[in-house]
């Protein structure tokens, strides 16, 4: 299934090699609007590693993230032999969670820390999420599958709500086809640089 969407004329791969530290957006693009934005400035800034699949409009194929196997891509592989730890970049919409951030995957120490972040970043009215309890069972990311998991030090699944990926003002997803950053997009990758670069400092 993913050698089907890697051939798709609209797909994108995008890989750049820095730091040990990666940064991914895999569901980019047109799917889940915003995350890649998201995910290309926290990298850039931290001088962090950079994965991104990039689907164009109108194709919006969504493949669980199990399905995301390095076999499959000669990029996704260069990824991840590059990197230590990782942080994925997600949009969701549910009922009851319109202004949580929740921080799943498996390095919990990772999770408390960019939490800690994001918390000092992002105004009151967000609620960040890293209890995996707390978090709907489906988005907790915790499948070996996941790409999240693969490297050796396994990283951070932060799945991001629309209304922070939503440029009110623009009317238009932020970062998305040349809609600008909202400030709370802003705010939240300010705060996702600082904890990425001083995670990479403390390690």
């Amino acid at each position: 299934m993913l050698r089907e969407l890697l051939d798709h004329p609209q797909v994108t791969e995008v890989c750049e090699l820095r730091s040990r530290f990666g940064v991914m957006a895999y569901h980019g693009g047109n799917l889940e609007r915003g995350t890649d934005a998201v995910a290309r400035e926290v990298a850039g800034r931290a001088g962090a590693s950079y994965y991104a699949l990039l689907q164009q409009r109108p194709l919006r194929r969504h493949l669980s993230s199990t399905h995301f196997d390095p076999s499959h891509s000669k990029e996704m592989t260069r990824f991840f032999d590059h990197v230590d730890v990782v942080i994925t970049i997600h949009g969701y919409g549910r009922r009851g969670y319109w202004r949580h951030l929740l921080l799943g995957g498996r390095n919990r120490a990772l999770a408390r820390h960019v939490a800690a972040h994001l918390r000092d970043g992002l105004p009151r009215r967000y609620s960040v999420l890293d209890e995996l309890e707390a978090l709907p069972e489906g988005l907790r990311g915790q499948h070996v599958r996941n790409p999240v998991n693969r490297p050796p030090q396994h990283g951070v699944q932060i799945e991001l709500p629309p209304s922070i990926r939503w440029n009110m003002r623009a009317w238009g997803w932020s970062g998305h086809e040349g809609v600008p950053h909202s400030r709370e997009l802003d705010r939240l990758i300010d705060a996702l640089s600082a904890a990425v670069s001083a995670w990479s400092v403390e390690v």
